[in-house]
């Protein structure tokens, strides 16, 4: 193994635990979007309250 062969290992390791991460991320906030708690999702700013209601 030389050293381009271990540079692509972690790149590739990298790239697959963000991409993991993200879509993580983003099926813990479709699931938590549905409740009404008031806590908004982080794209959601103060502009979008008057249309809660």
């Amino acid at each position: 193994m030389n050293q381009s062969d271990l540079l692509f290992l972690v790149v590739f390791l990298i790239l697959i635990t963000s991409l993991t991460v993200i879509i993580v991320q983003f099926v813990r906030s479709r699931r938590r979007g549905g409740s009404d708690d008031g806590g908004g999702n982080w794209w959601e700013g103060p502009w979008d309250d008057d249309r809660k209601r």
